[in-house]
């Protein structure tokens, strides 16, 4: 009997971290054969600069009631959730009838965070669906831990004591206040709208009769926190979702797939860092979504200035920059660093010429970091970045953590300790080193063929025939 052709419909709302997983993942499963569709908001859509071109995908949006600028101003997150959840979810069904007319039906709909209402979509339209977690499996065990039916200890966290809240999973340490992910904590200023969407997913994914999620991640990396869920249901680890362009580890730009939300720039960064030597270069960079405060900008600035050491730091453009800070930037600083508004960070995560990475502890900015090889200098903000960095610093002994302050601001003293245990030399540093390039080695046998996520990849697909 022949096999009868897929047709995934995968969507995510338009965040720079969830597009890229997203879009490497759609790459993998049309490189099986299957035909893949890729969907996001009609906005969200229009604001990617590039999409790649890749044989068997294809694009598509749905409206979420915010499909332009205007209409985007002054968007409030309950009621923008509360509008995703009710306009969304008719839009993205209506999508799939108009995929279904057009001779292309949907077979499976994998869906991504934040958005907990497209697996009730799948369930009316009676088709399979599967969560795409963005985040670490360790982060998705502690929510579960939080909201899940039978002994889930979430009651909208009314009158707690916040110290109080702690997990213990299996063989991993005690993760306590502070350092499970910060939107589960009462006082964080997105529990309010974020907490609830999390509760959900774990109740969406109980109604179904065979849950199953897709985690970007890899099992030699967290067997332990897949295990934890595992039982209960099918939890299959498929990352890292970054690129599959390496050859013998060696990074292939023009193979790279993904997308960017923002302009490149147009100073030659890769010239820069070619005249640098070997693991000198501090790379800075806050992701997409963190806001560094006047403060925090000039705290960084200054520690980067006192290593001493070449530094390449992204730093987005802001209308209202601070003068001090924007003079900073303009004149620099010891003249050994260069700030560039944006960059393609996993080619220059791989260049020789970098030597650690101080990042906000973003899953794909860990996760690129472990497929390099970098230490990281840990400076978590909020959500998962906190508990990402526990296990950087705890579990897989790949970097440090920076301490913030009384006021949260990490200081210019403690940046410069933090880059000299990791480029100073030393024994914790070599130690440091050593996990890096363990772990680097693990993530790319993860990703080869035979390698555990190749083969999980294959195992997801088989069990759809």
């Amino acid at each position: 009997m022949k096999k009868t052709q897929q047709h995934f419909l995968i969507t995510c709302l338009p965040a720079q971290g969830h597009l890229n997983p997203t879009l490497q993942l759609a790459k993998c499963l049309s490189e099986t054969g299957a035909l893949v569709t890729f969907a996001t908001t009609t906005y969200g859509l229009g604001q990617i600069k590039s999409l790649p071109a890749i044989n068997g995908l294809s694009f598509a949006s749905f409206s979420d009631g915010y499909d332009d600028s205007e209409s985007r101003k002054n968007i409030k997150l309950d009621s923008f959730f509360a509008e995703l959840t009710h306009v969304g979810s008719q839009n993205l069904a209506n999508l799939i009838r108009t995929l279904s007319n057009e001779g292309r039906r949907v077979s499976f709909l994998i869906y991504g965070i934040m958005m907990p209402w497209a697996a009730d979509v799948a369930r009316e339209i009676d088709i399979p669906s599967a969560f795409l977690a963005f985040q670490c499996a360790t982060a998705f065990a502690i929510y579960h831990k939080y909201f899940n039916r039978l002994d889930g200890f979430y009651d909208g966290f009314k009158e707690i004591d916040e110290p109080s809240i702690s997990i213990k999973l299996p063989d991993l340490p005690l993760f306590q206040c502070r350092d499970v992910p910060s939107i589960l904590i009462p006082s964080d200023p997105f529990f309010a709208s974020a907490a609830p969407i999390f509760h959900e997913h774990i109740r969406t994914l109980e109604k179904d009769s065979k849950p199953c999620v897709l985690v970007n991640t890899f099992k030699e990396l967290e067997e332990s926190s897949i295990k934890v869920v595992d039982d209960i249901m099918k939890v299959i680890p498929i990352g890292p979702l970054i690129s599959s362009a390496f050859s013998d580890g060696n990074y292939q730009t023009d193979k790279f797939v993904g997308c960017d939300l923002f302009e490149s720039p147009k100073d030659n960064y890769f010239q820069w860092l070619d005249s640098k030597e070997e693991c000198s270069v501090v790379y800075v960079s806050f992701g997409s979504l963190v806001m560094l405060k006047k403060d925090e900008k000039i705290e960084i600035l200054r520690g980067l200035e006192e290593t001493e050491r070449a530094y390449l730091m992204v730093m987005r453009n802001s209308e209202n920059e601070d003068e001090e800070v924007k003079e900073m930037m303009e004149n620099g600083l010891s003249g050994e660093g260069m700030i560039v508004s944006w960059c393609s960070q996993m080619e220059v995560l791989c260049h020789k010429s970098i030597g650690c990475f101080i990042t906000h502890c973003g899953w794909n900015s860990t996760l690129e970091s472990l497929v390099a090889g970098v230490p990281i200098v840990g400076c978590p903000h909020f959500s998962d970045q906190i508990t990402n960095a526990k296990m950087v610093e705890e579990v897989w002994g790949t970097g440090v953590r920076a301490r913030a302050n009384e006021d949260r601001v990490v200081g210019r003293e403690e940046i410069k300790r933090c880059v000299d245990i990791l480029m100073a030399g030393g024994e914790k540093g070599d130690e440091i080193r050593r996990n890096a390039r363990k772990w680097r080695g693990s993530s790319l046998e993860a990703m080869k063929e035979n390698g555990s996520s190749n083969d999980n990849l294959k195992f997801f697909l088989g069990s759809l025939q």
